[in-house]
């Protein structure tokens, strides 16, 4: 059996809380119930979609793009892209305000990204971590009170889109703040401000004066145990909750006060491979910069049980870093085949030893986050001792544990996570790792046949062009890549009978057209 470990934040315990100790929401309010913590509202060092999704309803974009891949205007109206592909001007409304009663302006847009990327600051975020680092981001520049341009350092096919990534917030309010006083006082020009938070419990936002919003009051709660935030569902004192556990959702819609809506998610789940110096030192560190061994591994894991046993879905298999509409179509998901498993890892020197070990690791993952996620990495465990391996298994929590050692990149040697995907490019998903320092390439991989071919991709002159270039990056990433593919996760939403909501595929759990039925 693999070993286990529970590894929580100081002072963290299990703690139930009854449906009783909160009222039903108030026709102006509607309530969601996550199963994560956030750790800040700074928009720049903002990395987990809980703490996006929160975010977004504060801070506007210069463009948003929407669950059907299309680009809509937000706090900008046009945008102009200069004839060599390296320069963004966005032409914002007039009249913005922010939340400090402050003009917004396109020095404040400008801010934003700079500050976003101001070495000082060492943000590790979504915004520097993947925006930045995948088109190459130089400056951004106020060129009139309305007009703010955004320079790259290539042409980029898709820049368009990770630019509507960037939250903008107001400058003057936060250079009179520190690093510290900015994670906890957001200030941008959203339909909504904050009014409260308090940490390990709830935020409050509380909609803006003029706001075209359905509802005045949003309270996210975290509620980290699946089964109580059915129960407050159930309740009525909840109105939308995230990841229902698969055991709840008959129990759900029998309420008669709430039903599970699925939908296919576009998030990539993935054992990730640390392939850094100082991971290759640890034990089973060494074994796992071998290709062979990393494909070996591939094998072992059955996937199409997990999903059907614990995830109550029926998936198909990754077969690499992209959505499947967007995936190289000539690749077969790698079957479950431990025989084959063994096999592949006796030819890469890793044969089993006189106690059946073939060499030690460790697994690490957070909890609470994904859908049924410490089930998940017992299952995926159980298998790759099954061919071999003994595995030290280690599950922490989310917020305060997992995700620093993630930002750091030092995960591993073994790690579990989930990467937000996109349908309406292939390039957004394979941006994760636009470069070896990326923030999101958490394994340290740098194979030059995937990364090179970023600069083929900028002068490549047509979509044609471009496909085969990504097929071929893909059969790589297939074939000696740093993930031990697994499933795209299947959102399950539990939503209240009074509430009149319709989830998105890339779990952003925007409330701004939300209703009462």
């Amino acid at each position: 059996m693999p070993r286990l470990h529970h590894l929580l934040a100081a002072g963290a315990a299990s703690v139930a809380l009854m449906t009783g100790a909160y009222a039903q929401p108030a026709d102006d309010t509607i309530v969601v119930g996550l199963s994560a913590d956030i750790t800040t509202l700074d928009p720049a060092p903002i990395s987990s979609r809980d703490n996006s999704n929160i975010a977004r309803h504060i801070f506007g974009t210069l463009f948003t793009m929407g669950g059907d891949g299309v680009a809509r205007p937000d706090l900008a109206n046009t945008l102009e892209i200069s004839d060599d592909g390296m320069a963004y001007v966005y032409t914002l409304n007039e009249g913005l305000t922010c939340h400090d009663g402050e003009a917004l302006t396109a020095e404040d847009a400008a801010y934003s990204f700079n500050r976003a990327a101001d070495p000082e600051n060492a943000f590790t975020g979504n915004t520097p971590g993947f925006v930045f680092s995948s088109i190459d981001f130089q400056s951004a520049e106020a060129l009139d009170d309305l007009r703010v341009q955004i320079n790259i350092g290539a042409p980029n096919p898709i820049a368009f889109g990770l630019i509507a990534e960037v939250f903008i917030h107001c400058m003057d309010s936060y250079e009179a703040m520190t690093l510290d006083e900015a994670s906890g006082n957001p200030i941008g020009s959203g339909p909504y401000r904050l009014a409260e938070w308090r940490r390990g419990s709830q935020v409050v936002l509380e909609a803006v004066e003029g706001a075209d919003v359905g509802f005045e009051r949003i309270i996210w709660r975290f509620i980290p145990e699946a089964s109580t935030r059915s129960a407050e569902l159930m309740a009525g004192n909840v109105d939308i909750i995230t990841n229902v556990a698969p055991d709840q959702m008959d129990v759900i819609n029998a309420s008669g006060a709430a039903e599970v809506n699925p939908i296919q998610g576009t998030r990539r789940m993935y054992v990730g491979f640390n392939l850094s110096d100082s991971m290759a030192m640890e034990p089973g560190g060494d074994a796992i910069q071998d290709p062979a061994v990393r494909r070996a591994l591939q094998y072992a894991v059955n996937v199409p049980a997990i999903c059907s046993q614990l995830l109550n879905f029926e998936c198909e298999r990754m077969t690499g870093i992209v959505n499947p509409p967007n995936a190289n179509q000539s690749l077969e998901p790698y079957p479950y085949d431990p025989e084959t498993a063994e096999r592949l890892l006796d030819e890469a020197g890793w044969p089993r030893g006189d106690d059946g070990t073939r060499f030690s690791i460790a697994f690490q993952a957070g909890q609470g986050r994904y859908l049924n996620d410490a089930n998940v990495v017992q299952a995926i465990a159980q298998y790759l001792e099954d061919v071999g391996l003994d595995v030290d298994l280690q599950i922490m929590e989310w917020s305060s544990v997992y995700i620093p050692i993630i930002r750091e990149r030092n995960a591993g040697p073994l790690y579990f996570i989930g990467s937000g995907g996109a349908l309406w490019s292939p390039l957004y998903d394979m941006t994760d790792l636009a470069a070896v320092d990326a923030g999101t390439n958490y394994t340290h991989w740098d194979d030059p046949r995937w990364f090179d071919r970023w600069a083929d991709i900028a002068a490549a002159e047509t979509e044609e062009e471009t496909r085969q270039i990504v097929d071929e990056m893909l059969q790589v990433f297939y074939d000696d890549g740093p993930w031990l593919h697994l499933y795209f996760q299947p959102d399950f939403y539990g939503v209240s009978n009074r509430i009149d909501w319709t989830p998105r595929p890339d779990e952003k759990v925007y409330l701004f057209d939300a209703g009462l039925n």
